[in-house]
C-alpha cells in the first residue's frame, strides 16, 4: 500500500511517503513556518518517488495533541490534498508517533510521551509495543499538570523510557518516572513513524473522508488563556 503522511503538530514539520516500498521523508524544525515548508515538501518527496496523489491509498495526518495552529495547518493541508485526489485519510496521535520512534529507533516498548502544553500543563501518553510492533495506548491522550502525571500512570508502569518536551520543560516534576537520562532523544513526532501506525489503521478499516477528518486537541477550550508566541 502507498501512503503519504503529514505532521506540523509541534515545532517540527514533516512529511514522509511509502510508495512502492520505499519511503522518502522531509524533517524541518520551523516553530513559524509550518505553512510554508508543508507543501514543498510533499512536492519534493512526490518527486523523489516519481509518483502523483492519485497513485496513493490514502493520507496519513497528525492529529494532535500540540500546537493548536500547527494542529490546523497540518488536516488543513491534508484535507485539501484529500480532496484533489479523492483519497481518504487516517489521523495519528503525537503522541503516539513519538512512542513509535522510540520503539523503532531505540527499541524501547514500553514509553511515556510528554508534551509540553505550555499553562504549566502536559500532554501525556503511555504506550506499549503490540505484538505487530505498533505502539498501542494504554491510557487516552490527556493534558495535566505535571504534579498529576505520576498519579495518572500509578498501576501501570514503574518507570519507562520517556519522550518530548515535557520532560525537560518540568524536570524536577518529572524526571523521577522515566527510565532514560537527561533530555529525550525523541522530541518531537516525525512522520516516517507515523506510516507504521497509519497503515494499521487503514488495514483496521478506521479511514474517513476528507469532510470527516478531525483534530484531537485534548485541552480545546481555552485559546483565549494563549501567550503570545508560545502556541
Amino acid at each position: 500500500m502507498n501512503f503519504l503522511a503529514i505532521d506540523a503538530s509541534t515545532e517540527a514539520c514533516s512529511v514522509a511517503l511509502q510508495y512502492n516500498d520505499k519511503v522518502v521523508s522531509r524533517y524541518q524544525l520551523c516553530p513559524q513556518s509550518h505553512s510554508l515548508e508543508l507543501l514543498p515538501m510533499v512536492d519534493q518527496v512526490l518527486s523523489e518517488a516519481g509518483c502523483k496523489l492519485k497513485d496513493l491509498d490514502g493520507l496519513i495526518f497528525g492529529q494532535g495533541p500540540g500546537s493548536f495552529t500547527g494542529v490546523r495547518i497540518g488536516i488543513g493541508v491534508a484535507q485539501g490534498l484529500a480532496y484533489s485526489a479523492n483519497l481518504p485519510l487516517v489521523g495519528v496521535s503525537t503522541l503516539q508517533t513519538m512512542a513509535q520512534l522510540a520503539y523503532t529507533n531505540h527499541q524501547q516498548e514500553q514509553v511515556i510521551a510528554a508534551i509540553d502544553a505550555r499553562m504549566s500543563e502536559v500532554y501525556l501518553g503511555y504506550y506499549e509495543a503490540g505484538s505487530d510492533g505498533i505502539m498501542q495506548a494504554k491510557l487516552d491522550d490527556a493534558v495535566l499538570p505535571p504534579e498529576q502525571v505520576a498519579g495518572h500512570l500509578a498501576g501501570l508502569t514503574n518507570g519507562a523510557y520517556g519522550v518530548g518536551t515535557g520532560w525537560d520543560a518540568y524536570e524536577e516534576k518529572l524526571a523521577d518516572l522515566k527510565t532514560n537520562a537527561g533530555s529525550p532523544e525523541v522530541l518531537f513526532p516525525a512522520a516516517e513513524a507515523m506510516l507504521a501506525i497509519g497503515a494499521a489503521a487503514f488495514a483496521r478499516g478506521e479511514q474517513v473522508s476528507a469532510d470527516q477528518a478531525q483534530p484531537v486537541y485534548v485541552r480545546d477550550t481555552v485559546s483565549w488563556k494563549k501567550l503570545p508566541g508560545k502556541e
